[in-house]
């Protein structure tokens, strides 16, 4: 059993009967009342993201969560097949289950969150970065390089990366999972 002291980013509790993880938190204080505790929570079992307010000092019901490394292997109609990388068993996740499936290329490391209390797996995520190769981008202008100006360039998974003006096809590109952007250019 937990407090609200203990909410942390990135933490999973159960509410409702469902599974939320924490994307934001904080303190409301006044000077006449008791401080509350407020989070931003994403399903985890559910698509929702709701808001949730508590007072301070109340009960939460972490709970515990591993991550397990994976390989993804390939798409196909049932989904996305991946391989635990210690036994070689292979799993397949509905897409809605997968976060930013647009970055996942083969042999594409990742890794399963799994309820430890059910042993269920929950989603799938990313390294917090991926490095991707550029296969469709157009040339940049030159001397259009005063302003932070991005242009839309094709990787090799198929999703669409804004990059600087400077990144041409067939380079390697680092890619935050977390919000698609690119990051920085890959020497080979």
């Amino acid at each position: 059993m937990a407090t609200t002291a203990d909410i942390r980013n990135g933490m999973i509790i159960k509410l409702d009967n469902s599974l939320y993880s924490v994307v934001e938190f904080g303190q409301n204080k006044t000077a006449r009342a008791a401080a509350k505790v407020w989070a931003k929570l994403k399903g985890v079992d559910n698509n929702r993201s709701i808001e949730h307010t508590w007072n301070s000092g109340d009960n939460i019901y972490p709970v515990r969560v591993e991550r397990r490394p994976y390989q993804f292997l390939y798409k196909d109609d049932s989904g996305f097949n991946l391989m635990d990388t210690a036994t070689f068993e292979q799993i397949t996740f509905p897409e809605n289950q997968i976060e930013r499936p647009e970055l996942y290329k083969d042999g594409q490391d990742c890794f399963i969150l799994v309820n430890t209390e059910t042993e269920t797996p929950m989603s799938v995520e990313l390294p917090p970065n991926v490095v991707l190769r550029v296969t469709y981008s157009e040339p940049g202008i030159k001397g259009d390089t005063a302003t932070r100006t991005l242009k839309p360039a094709t990787v090799e998974t198929g999703a669409t990366v804004m990059v600087p003006l400077f990144v041409d096809a067939d380079e390697l590109i680092r890619v935050d999972t977390k919000t698609g952007a690119y990051v920085e250019r890959v020497k080979e």
